[in-house]
């Protein structure tokens, strides 16, 4: 899950661009999704297999650790499903908390669509389930349906849908950030019994301590790891279930964007280290590295394969072992249950989730993603289907029987199987009827390079084109880091450096008056010196400070204002902007190398990378 360092719109014409740790966070789950299958075919093999008393036994296997007097005893059951799904939730907490603070869910706008489909992706199922399971011991596991296991989804939609999906991806990432919660919340208040107060209160002061530390800055992560044990401890003491504090834990530490001082501070400590690479200045310079980037982002790090590649699985190989024989298989079959968890999943999904976010758009509470058309949206909402891992901690926590258990176990197999071939229905018959053969932003440069209206630096029919969408008081910008510069000095006469207008004025409220200097400079030939004094100066923007530099430029001063507040610089900005739009540009800085939008991280080396394969590969250009 990420480090951060692209400045991000928050208006609803500039959608945020997929932030580095969701990409992280989506590549990590989908990419587990393998090992998550392989775990649960090995249970089920192994659970109807001759050796089926080795599974058992295996995880009624006691484990304990003391400490003195102390001692914590539990079965290896119980240790993967109260102790590291406890990490689990926590990876999942640390990741909704990251999407509150800078994520997607920081404009309310934005969140509206997705956020009443988790809701009617949790209410339909459930009530879905109850119409076949109104009574008896069965009604218990509606929970079980509410849930959609991320990995699963992501996995099936990388293997099954759309070429291109990743608007469709944040659409489906931020409906299950709500589904956690409320998955978290009905397993700490249906689920859970024999509640201890004292306990309790230790909880409430362990959460405390962690949101304290978070609110004074405290950066290391250490402290934050031991409160965050202590807490799981008190929970699983009060005799709540260990993904309480797993989630409470990880929403309780704050998210932020990297601190321009702090990213300075850090290159000045890594220079040093080039210059004098002692191991007390090396340390100095890690520590550096470590403070420019939130607890959030390095703990979401560090945890989150061990979460992914470890913890699921072994959860899968625990609780998927059903063992189907003697007729327990047809029993399930013909079972109430299972198809209450099967309808619930497969059909309850697709209305919930696809019918309310259609319904949202219709009265106006928002749109979907730019280049998620609703047959995508259908499809999705199908995957959403595979309830998995949520489900089966869900089945049980709700039934003691161990026949229904297993009856709801071989509901969320079946369910997944069907969710997925219904999803790849619904992306075929979109891609064929309905033309939406992806579910992602622009990827190619709207508006070609044109030297009679772009501001071209080197020259203007070199074979290497690098195209940026920046704004001058965005502090990670190719002039202000210094990457357009090394590209300047390693490629020469060889490349074209283009420099598009991208001010985001909800978040940079001089941007958009600093772009019109620019291009009035530029009437006068002389925009590439203003555009570098500009970001010389990123904290002294205001009309007072750029009517300066043009007197300092040796601009007639007088013209400079009247074209700064003309209608035809208004329209550049407005073209440059719009071109954004229609690119795929969500945020500063946005990279086209040739005419094709770069994607990843934008330090000089993998720039300079990405423009040596476009002179080879054709593929780079339209």
């Amino acid at each position: 899950m990420k480090t951060r360092s692209e400045t991000r719109a928050r208006e609803g014409a500039l959608l945020a661009q997929l932030s580095g740790p969701v990409r992280r966070f989506m590549a990590t789950e989908a990419g587990s999704a393998g090992l998550l299958l392989g775990a649960t075919l090995l249970a089920l093999v192994w659970a109807n297999s001759p050796w089926s008393h080795m599974y058992e036994a295996l995880w009624h296997t006691d484990a304990s650790i003391s400490i003195g007097d102390g001692s914590l005893s539990m079965n290896l059951e119980h240790w993967v499903n109260d102790g590291l799904m406890a990490l689990f939730f926590f990876v999942v907490g640390l990741e909704v908390r990251h999407e509150f603070s800078v994520g997607e869910l920081t404009d309310p706008r934005r969140a509206a669509v997705p956020v009443m489909a988790a809701l009617g992706g949790i209410v339909v199922p459930a009530l879905i389930f109850l119409a076949i399971n109104s009574s008896g011991e069965a009604s218990r596991g509606w929970g079980v349906v509410i849930g959609t296991d991320t990995a699963f989804m992501l996995g099936a939609l990388a293997l099954i849908g759309p070429r291109f999906s990743t608007q469709l991806r944040i659409f489906l990432l931020i409906f299950t950030v709500i589904d956690d919660i409320v998955a978290v919340s009905v397993i700490g208040l249906v689920y859970s019994d024999h509640l201890n107060v004292p306990p309790l209160i230790a909880m409430a002061v362990l959460c405390g301590a962690l949101a304290l530390m978070s609110r004074l800055g405290v950066w290391r992560t250490s402290p934050y790891v031991i409160v965050a044990v202590a807490l799981w401890l008190a929970t699983y003491e009060a005799g709540l279930h260990g993904s309480i504090a797993g989630m409470l834990g990880g929403l309780l530490i704050a998210a932020h964007e990297p601190a321009r001082e702090a990213v300075k501070e850090a290159a000045q400590r890594f220079r040093a280290f080039r210059q004098s690479p002692r191991v007390e200045v090396g340390r100095s310079a890690r520590l550096g590295l470590q403070r420019a980037v939130s607890v959030n982002e390095r703990l979401q790090l560090q945890l989150h394969p061990w979460a992914s590649y470890v913890v699921v699985p072994l959860f899968a190989l625990a609780n998927a072992g059903v063992d189907l024989r003697d007729g327990v298989l047809f029993q399930a079959l013909k079972s109430p249950l299972t198809w209450g968890v099967v309808c619930a999943l497969v059909v309850g999904k697709i209305v919930g989730v696809g019918g309310t976010a259609l319904l949202a758009t219709r009265l106006g509470m928002g749109e979907l993603p730019q280049g998620v058309g609703r047959g995508n949206l259908l499809g999705g909402a199908a995957l959403s289907g595979i309830g998995f891992t949520v489900s089966l901690l869900i089945a049980g926590l709700a039934f003691d029987d161990p026949i229904l258990r297993d009856e709801a176990t071989v509901g969320v197999l079946l369910a997944a199987v069907l969710a997925t071939l219904v999803g790849w229905v619904i992306f075929r018959i979109a891609a064929v009827f309905l033309g939406e053969g992806d579910a992602d932003l622009p990827r190619f440069l709207d508006r070609p390079v044109d030297p009679d209206v772009d501001h071209i630096r080197g020259p203007v029919d070199a074979p290497l084109t690098l195209v940026e969408y920046g704004d001058f008081q965005c502090p990670f910008c190719a002039r202000a880091t210094g990457a357009a510069r090394e590209m300047r000095q390693r490629f020469g006469d060889e490349l074209r450096y283009v420099f598009r207008h991208l001010p985001l004025s909800d978040v940079h409220p001089q941007a958009e008056l600093a772009a019109r200097a620019a291009i009035a400079a530029g009437d006068q030939g002389r925009f590439w010196e203003m555009h570098d004094t500009l970001f010389a100066h990123q904290d002294e923007l205001e009309f007072e400070d750029i009517a300066g530099y043009a007197g300092e430029l040796g601009l007639d001063v007088e013209q400079f204002l009247r074209d700064l507040e003309s209608e035809a610089t208004a329209a550049r900005v407005r073209a440059d902007l719009a071109s954004a739009e229609a690119s795929g540009a969500r945020g500063t800085p946005t990279f086209f190398v040739g005419d094709r939008r770069h994607i990843g991280p934008f330090d000089a080396q993998t720039l300079a990378r990405e423009l040596e394969a476009s002179r080879t590969s054709p593929a780079e250009q339209r």
